[in-house]
């Protein structure tokens, strides 16, 4: 009887998606409680707009593991993580974030940038299915 590894992953680049999937929900936990410390002008405007794009780059992640054709997913999720870093610049800008939660939140957010242009290219490296 042969061993089967339960820890394998069905696919190659899925122990990356996975990395990237824990990345952003990292991202997502150290985001929260800086976001409750904002205005209370801005709980319905900035900072809703904040939580839907992390919400919403979190389901392309998924989204991501779950397709074979991973393209479309991977080129959304590269925009709202771009969209993303925009809205923790307008709020540095804004000054709701200090030097330091800018610093780390925008750290975090480059970090995810760099492992999604790492699927990206993989992906464009991998012939078509036939």
């Amino acid at each position: 009887m042969a061993h089967t590894d339960t820890n394998q992953t069905p696919r190659g680049d899925s122990a990356e998606e996975f990395k990237t999937l824990e990345k952003l929900t990292d991202m997502i936990a150290y985001a929260y409680p800086i976001l409750a410390q904002y205005p209370k002008s801005e709980k319905f405007t900035l900072v809703a707009d904040i939580k839907r794009s992390m919400y919403d780059a979190l389901r392309l992640c998924v989204k991501v593991g779950k397709r074979k054709s991973k393209k479309t997913a991977l080129a959304d999720l590269d925009v709202e993580i771009a969209t993303l870093k925009r809205f923790v610049r307008i709020s540095f800008t804004l000054k709701f974030l200090n030097m330091q939660h800018y610093k780390t939140w925008s750290g975090l957010l480059a970090e995810i940038g760099r492992m999604i242009g790492g699927m990206i290219k993989a992906d464009n490296q991998t012939p078509p299915a036939s």
